[in-house]
C-alpha cells in the first residue's frame, strides 16, 4: 500500500474539503462537549443561538468576521505564492499603532483622515512583512522564524507606547493610548452595536483580491512562483520581484485590519485589542483553501465559532477553550482533507 499523487484532483473532493473539515471538526468538538457533562445537542443550539439568534449576537458575529477576513486574506495571498507569513498578528498590531500614531498629527476633514489614517496602518503591516522578505531573498533568512519573532517585538513596542509616550493621561492608569479624534472613527452599521462600516471595507478587498488573483499578471506570477518557483524562474517570472510585491500586499491587509479594529471597534490602542487575529486568520485561509472569497465564509464560521462558544460557555458552564480547540480540529482536519485531494491510497 502506498500513496500516489492523483493526476487531477476530484472536483467535489476539492470543493467538498472545507465541509468536511468542519463536520469532523463539529463532531470531534460534540465529543469534548459530551465529556464535559453537558448535553451535546442543546449545546450546538446555544452556539448557535448565540452567534446568529439575535440582532445583537449577529453584530458581534460579523464584528468579530472583520478583522478575519482581511487576516485571514493576509495568509492566504502569502501562503499561496510560498511566502509564510506567521507575523499577522504584529503587523495588525503595528497597523493599530500607525493609525492611533498618525492620528494625532494629521489634521485633515474626515473625507479625508479615515483613509489617509487607513493607508498609514497598511503601510505599517507591508514594512513589517517586507523586511523579512527581503531576508529570505538575500541572505536565505527563514521568514517563518523572522514574522513569528516580530509578533513578539511589536506587541513590547505596543505596550511601550500605551504605557509611555501614547498614554492616555484620563485613563487613571490603565494601559490605553489617547482616544482616537471623532473624525477618525468608522461609522456604526446598526445603532447601538459595534458593528461598523469597516466589513464592507474587508468584503471590498475581498472581491479585489479574489479579481487580482484571477485576472492580474501579478496575480498569476503569484501563483506561478508557489506552484513551480525554478519552472516559473525559467519561464521569466521575476521570483523576487513577485514575492515582493506579495509580501506589500499581505503586510498591508493585515496592517489594514488593525487599523480598521481601532478606529472601528475600541477607538484607542491597548494590548489585548486582538484576541489572536492574526494567528486565526491563518485558519481561515487554510479552511478557504487559499480562495479569496472562500475567505469570506471561512471567517464568517470562525468568528460564529468564538462568539457562539462563548455564549454557550455561560449558559451551559462548558468550557469556553472549546472554541479553540475547535478552530484547530478544523484545521488539522483541513489539512487531512487537502492531503487526499491531492494523493490517494494504491494497494
Amino acid at each position: 500500500m502506498q500513496f500516489e499523487r492523483r493526476a487531477r484532483p476530484p472536483i467535489w473532493l476539492t470543493l467538498g474539503a472545507p465541509l468536511i473539515a468542519v463536520a469532523v471538526a463539529l463532531l470531534l468538538a460534540g465529543g469534548l462537549i459530551a465529556l464535559s457533562g453537558a448535553p451535546v445537542f442543546e449545546a450546538f443550539g446555544r452556539i448557535a443561538s448565540s452567534a446568529f439568534g439575535s440582532r445583537l449576537a449577529l453584530t458581534e458575529t460579523l464584528t468579530r468576521t472583520t478583522p478575519l477576513i482581511l487576516t485571514g486574506l493576509a495568509a492566504a495571498v502569502a501562503f499561496r505564492a510560498r511566502v509564510w507569513n506567521i507575523g499577522a498578528e504584529g503587523q495588525f498590531y503595528l497597523g493599530a499603532f500607525a493609525a492611533v500614531w498618525a492620528a494625532r498629527g494629521i489634521d485633515l476633514p474626515w473625507p479625508l483622515l479615515i483613509p489617509v489614517l487607513m493607508l498609514t496602518g497598511a503601510l505599517a503591516g507591508v514594512v513589517l512583512l517586507v523586511i523579512p522578505v527581503i531576508l529570505r531573498l538575500r541572505s536565505g533568512v527563514d521568514e517563518v522564524v523572522t514574522t513569528l519573532l516580530l509578533n513578539f517585538i511589536v506587541l513590547l513596542f505596543v505596550s511601550l507606547a500605551v504605557e509611555g509616550f501614547l498614554r492616555d493621561p484620563m485613563a487613571f492608569g490603565w494601559p490605553k493610548s489617547v482616544p482616537l479624534p471623532a473624525d477618525a472613527r468608522l461609522d456604526k452599521l446598526v445603532a447601538k452595536s459595534r458593528l461598523h462600516t469597516g466589513l464592507f471595507i474587508a468584503l471590498a478587498c475581498a472581491v479585489a483580491v479574489w479579481a487580482l488573483d484571477r485576472f492580474s499578471v501579478f496575480g498569476l506570477r503569484s501563483r506561478a512562483a508557489g506552484a513551480a518557483p525554478e519552472a516559473a524562474a525559467f519561464a521569466g517570472v521575476p521570483l523576487g520581484r513577485t514575492l515582493v510585491k506579495v509580501a506589500c500586499l499581505s503586510g498591508g491587509l493585515a496592517g489594514l485590519a488593525g487599523a480598521i479594529e481601532v478606529m472601528g471597534v475600541r477607538g484607542y490602542l491597548t494590548t489585548d485589542l486582538s484576541p489572536g487575529f492574526g494567528y486565526s486568520g491563518i485558519v481561515v485561509a487554510m479552511l478557504a483553501n487559499l480562495n479569496a472569497l472562500g475567505v469570506v465564509a471561512a471567517a464568517l464560521f470562525v468568528a460564529a465559532v468564538f462568539v457562539g462558544t462563548d455564549g454557550m460557555s455561560r449558559a451551559l458552564e462548558v468550557p469556553s477553550y472549546i472554541a479553540d480547540v475547535t478552530v484547530s480540529l478544523s484545521l488539522l482536519a483541513m489539512l487531512v482533507a487537502l492531503f487526499f485531494a491531492q494523493w490517494r491510497i494504491r494497494r
